[in-house]
């Protein structure tokens, strides 16, 4: 049907050809097993009464259309005055009906879904407006169920002894002064009422009274204070979370809810007695031994500690009228770094809707060499990477990467034997190629960087933005999934240089060959048992010869694989992140001559914590020659290098952000110097992240922690600097 001017609601209509006009007309002629399908668009209806029954195998069906959230585009008015107020949606004594996809407005002063002695009427999907939602005069078997409830309180009103419906999965939202109960259950016994995410504002979240015995109230959440946090109510005497009157407790199960703690007034009143935490619900009524008294909070804003909301993977998945979605259609996401406390998978959230906000968590691997162009590892030949071209690598699958699942690769890239300078930029596989750059070189140099990437359909790509032909080189340092180990950041901090008997006995070099073996477990905030990996900017200075470093787990052998690549005399720094064995990681001089080794470390993996990372780039952040920043005004900020000891502070205009992954790349130094990457609002740390030589472009990873959305740079150099800054991820709670 449809609702435009090749419509008609006269006999023959009702065909994709000749639609009806109004839902009514159709309503007034279907039969069992038939569907109406109701196309997107605005629908005025007086007095919409359903009369028409189908079977219980073949119900009737309006189906409107749908959108991303699972909220129809079809949208049915009440069309009257004030003299002559209409209900939304009527079923008068029907049967077998479903409602799915549909947007319903009803008078102010009716109902936008009326169920008048109806039975097995199933409504999912639907949003309506006015005053609510009622089931009535004995009606049985009513579904409401992934639907917005908006209005006049009682938000869903079940009374009139109807029996067995279920209120399942829906936002309900009290929305007027005078009454804005979210749900109420009088004299109609046998309701359940599960999952769904209830605010009152001031008023009561959801009550039973009456003869509504043998009720089921599981998995809601419930808000009763004004608006989503402090202050307490005005009056909190009628702001109960949830009631349960003395003639309703008989065969009433009551558990695994969230009751927020916010409105000041009693989580509970179970048969006349007011309980404001579970421990005494549960103690005077044997009910609730799974309850929450707490701030619900999603984004974790009020809770100083961070900690993710109690809502999520600790609801009754076997509870009674449970849904497989919530109520936008999201499947059940198990949150990485909170324990499954619930029944069944233990992943449902408590509420309508299922907490997807989260990222993903680091599984240490190798290193193992995924890539090299000269040895035809990962490619089929032993030839460069073509001037401009590029090279799809497969990790899904490979050296202990999972074959499904895994959402980015952390990898150390190495390039070699350029033929002109230019740079290298490592992207997720299938997507446009990004502006920013991994690596830069001049001809017949080599280089390293750490690079974390996205990885699509199992691969990440490798452009050579150069005229000339080049070798690359690609180590894996671990991967991302929904499994693993999670990071937690730190201010820089210096936990090796040889020069300074810092993590050794000694000041002398690493010797030719020679390893060092670095504890780094229960150093500087990085605990003494249960890391996994630490995250390491690792600085070689003054060697002899040329030659590169392996960072390898303590205990083994060095792998066949490099970090940090040097020619004589040259100070090169580059990102690590090395698993952790027995509490320490050893360092390899793969050279000829002696070689000082500085490390700094960035954070460490573990199980315990709370960030997980976010692969989002890489997105360029900022570019010191050109004008820069996120908005206008105070954000933006015009052209023009870091000056000589100077610092500058970068907005990362990034949601709740503990720490953040950049690519930071110098170029056009004045003078030889050293940058130091670190929290806003503190003073820079005796930690480099980036070395150069004047005149000298060169990039490093940088994960760092963030203080006040912001991160520092500091040109450690007596001549000014720019600084080109992309980021890959970040890490968030």
């Amino acid at each position: 049907m449809n609702n435009t001017v090749s419509c008609s609601d006269g006999a023959g209509a009702g065909t994709p050809a000749l639609p009806f006009c109004h839902v009514a007309a159709a309503a007034a002629v279907v039969n069992a097993g038939q569907t109406v399908e109701i196309a997107d668009g605005d629908y005025n209806e007086t007095d919409l009464t359903f009369t028409r029954s189908g079977t219980a195998d073949a119900p009737i069906t309006f189906r409107g259309t749908e959108n991303e959230n699972s909220i129809g585009g079809s949208r049915i008015h009440a069309d009257s005055d004030s003299a002559h107020p209409s209900n939304g949606l009527l079923v008068a004594g029907a049967q077998h009906l479903v409602f799915q996809n549909l947007t319903v407005t009803a008078s102010y002063t009716k109902k936008a879904l009326l169920v008048d002695h109806g039975n097995d009427i199933k409504v999912r999907g639907v949003t309506f407006f006015g005053t609510g939602v009622q089931v009535t005069n004995g009606s049985t078997d009513v579904v409401v169920a992934g639907s917005d409830l908006e209005g006049k309180g009682p938000v869903a009103l079940v009374d009139g002894g109807s029996q067995n419906t279920v209120i399942s999965t829906n936002q309900v939202y009290g929305n007027n002064v005078d009454n804005m109960t979210g749900i109420q259950v009088t004299d109609a016994p046998g309701t359940v009422v599960v999952s769904n995410t209830v605010r009152s504002s001031c008023f009561p979240g959801i009550v039973l009274g009456g003869a509504s015995t043998g009720a089921t109230i599981e998995n809601n959440v419930v808000e009763a204070q004004t608006g989503y946090g402090p202050p307490a109510c005005a009056n909190p005497g009628r702001a109960t979370g949830i009631t349960v009157a003395a003639t309703a407790t008989t065969g009433t199960k009551l558990d695994y809810d969230l009751v927020s703690s916010l409105s000041g007034g009693a989580a509970y009143n179970w048969g006349g007695t007011a309980y404001s935490t579970q421990q005494a619900l549960t103690a005077a009524t044997g009910q609730g031994a799974h309850e929450i008294v707490a701030d619900p909070d999603w984004l974790w804003q009020r809770d100083p500690s961070h900690k993710p909301s109690p809502v999520i993977d600790s609801a009754d998945e076997n509870a009674p009228g449970m849904l497989d979605r919530d109520a936008y259609g999201q499947p059940a996401a198990d949150h990485p770094t909170v324990p499954n406390t619930g029944t069944g998978s233990g992943t449902r959230d408590r509420g309508a809707q299922e907490y997807m906000d989260f990222g993903s968590l680091f599984t240490p691997a190798g290193p193992s060499r995924l890539l090299d162009t000269r040895a035809h590892i990962g490619v089929p030949t032993t030839t460069p990477v073509a001037a401009w071209g590029t090279v799809d690598l497969p990790v899904a699958g490979l050296a202990g990467v999972p074959a499904q699942g895994v959402t980015a690769v952390t990898l150390n890239v190495t390039v070699t034997d350029p033929a002109a300078e230019g740079h290298l930029t490592v992207y997720p596989h299938g997507g446009d190629r990004p502006t920013s750059s991994n690596l830069n070189w001049t001809a017949g140099k080599t280089i390293p960087n750490l690079v974390t990437v996205p990885v699509v359909d199992g691969k990440v790509s490798f452009y050579n933005a150069s005229p000339g032909t080049v070798h690359v080189i690609a180590d894996l340092a671990g991967y991302y999934s929904g499994k693993g180990s999670v990071f937690t950041s730190k201010s820089p901090t210096r936990l090796l240089d040889t020069r300074a008997h810092i993590g050794v006995p000694t000041t002398t070099p690493v010797a030719a060959r020679g390893t060092v073996d670095l504890p780094v477990t229960g150093l500087a905030g990085v605990p003494a048992q249960g890391v996994t990996a630490v995250t390491l900017n690792v600085t070689v200075t003054e060697p002899g010869q040329e030659g590169h470093l392996t960072v390898y787990p303590h205990g083994g052998a060095a792998p066949n694989a490099s970090n940090l690549n040097w020619t004589a005399g040259k100070t090169i720094p580059n990102l690590v992140t090395v698993p952790v064995i027995d509490g320490k990681v050893s360092f390899y001089n793969a050279s000829d001559s002696t070689v000082h080794v500085i490390a700094d470390l960035a954070g460490y993996y573990s199980a315990n914590g709370y960030e997980t990372y976010r692969p989002v780039g890489p997105w360029r952040l900022m570019d010191t020659r050109e004008d820069w920043g996120f908005g206008s005004g105070t954000n933006m900020r015009h052209a023009g290098p870091v000056p000589a000891r100077g610092t500058l502070d970068l907005d990362l205009d990034m949601p709740v952000t503990d720490s953040v992954t950049l690519n930071v790349t110098v170029t056009e130094p004045g003078t030889d110097g050293h940058l130091t990457v670190y929290p806003h609002g503190g003073t820079a740390p005796n930690v480099s992240n980036l070395n150069w030589v004047k005149g000298e472009t060169i990039p490093n990873q940088v994960v760092v922690k963030v203080q006040d959305g912001k991160v520092s740079f500091y040109n450690a150099s007596d001549a000014p600097v720019h600084l080109v800054v992309d980021t890959p991820g970040y890490n968030s709670r």
